[in-house]
């Protein structure tokens, strides 16, 4: 059985319980987690959300700005590894970069709830995947969230892992 699409007032929400769930995760971790690569090229919980940032700004609210500017605008793509290098997050404080993401996330809430009926079914060309309607990137954003919320929290598993000595018995498969 295939659910139907949330609504504009739900994703809304959920868009605002994401930031409240990063904002309480990554407040609880001491700097050396919040630093933490659990491998070699991956993302610290930091880099995680200056890739949020980013999102926000090029991916989603930036895009559904675009689409509603525009009929039928072309859409671009860019490289998400190339500007996570390029904002050097790791090093950044995690608050500062907790108040961007934000400020942001503010906006596009409140961009959501501004979201007529008929501004859902409004789309643009991405050179990657064809037609994204607004409907679409509102549940791929949601969708995108909670990956990259769960990415954190997997961060923070294994920064703990080498410290639970006989207790990782209890997680082995």
């Amino acid at each position: 059985m295939t659910a139907g699409p949330l609504p504009s007032s739900a994703v809304g929400a959920l868009l605002g319980a994401a930031a409240t769930m990063i904002h309480a995760e990554m407040g609880a971790l001491a700097p050396a987690a919040l630093e933490f690569h659990p491998a070699p090229g991956e993302w610290c919980a930091k880099e995680v959300l200056g890739h949020l940032i980013e999102c926000e700004r090029r991916g989603f609210s930036g895009r559904i700005a675009l689409i509603l500017a525009g009929d039928a605008p072309a859409l671009e793509g860019w490289d998400q590894e190339a500007v996570a290098r390029a904002r050097h997050d790791c090093r950044r404080d995690w608050s500062v970069l907790y108040r961007e993401f934000r400020d942001l996330r503010d906006a596009s809430v409140a961009q959501v709830g501004g979201l007529a009926p008929a501004d859902l079914g409004r789309g643009g060309a991405h050179p990657k995947v064809g037609l994204l309607r607004v409907s679409d990137l509102l549940h791929e954003w949601v969708h995108h969230d909670r990956n990259h919320i769960r990415q954190m929290l997997a961060n923070v598993q294994a920064y703990a892992w080498p410290h639970m000595g006989n207790a990782q018995r209890f997680s082995l498969p």
